[in-house]
C-alpha cells in the first residue's frame, strides 16, 4: 500500500492536553483518525522548533524529548493533521511518502 509516514515531534513528556499528556492526546487522535500502529519514541536530547534544548536526565524525565511515528494511508493522515491542528498544540511534523504493508505469519485474513 502507499501512503505517508508522519513523524511528530512532543518537545517534552511533561505537556499536556485535556487532562493527558500529549503523547495520549496524540495516540488518542491517531485512534479517531483510524490510524492502527503507532510508534512512541522516547529521545535523549532535542532541540526543539523554537531553539530550546531538551534532554532526559537521570533524575527528571518529564523534559525527555518524544517523536511519535505513524504510517497509513494519505486519507487517514490527512484527517489526524486536520484534527491535530485544530487541537491548539504546537508541534513540529514531517511528512514522506511510503510504502507499506505487514507481513509474516497472520498478517492476511484468511491465510492459515
Amino acid at each position: 500500500m502507499k501512503g505517508s509516514q508522519l513523524t511528530l515531534f512532543a518537545a517534552n513528556q511533561s505537556h499536556r492536553k485535556s487532562h493527558m499528556t500529549v503523547v495520549e492526546w496524540i495516540l488518542d487522535k491517531a485512534k479517531e483518525a483510524g490510524i492502527e500502529g503507532v510508534t512512541v519514541i522516547e529521545v535523549s536530547e532535542s532541540i526543539d522548533a523554537h531553539g530550546k534544548y531538551h534532554a532526559a536526565r537521570f533524575f527528571e524525565l518529564v523534559d525527555q524529548p518524544v517523536a511519535v511515528t505513524v504510517a497509513a494511508e494519505d486519507s487517514r493522515i490527512d484527517a489526524l493533521l486536520d484534527s491535530l491542528q485544530h487541537g491548539g498544540v504546537q508541534l513540529f511534523y514531517t511528512r514522506c511518502p511510503v510504502e507499506y504493508e505487514v507481513i509474516g505469519a497472520g498478517a492476511a485474513k484468511g491465510d492459515e
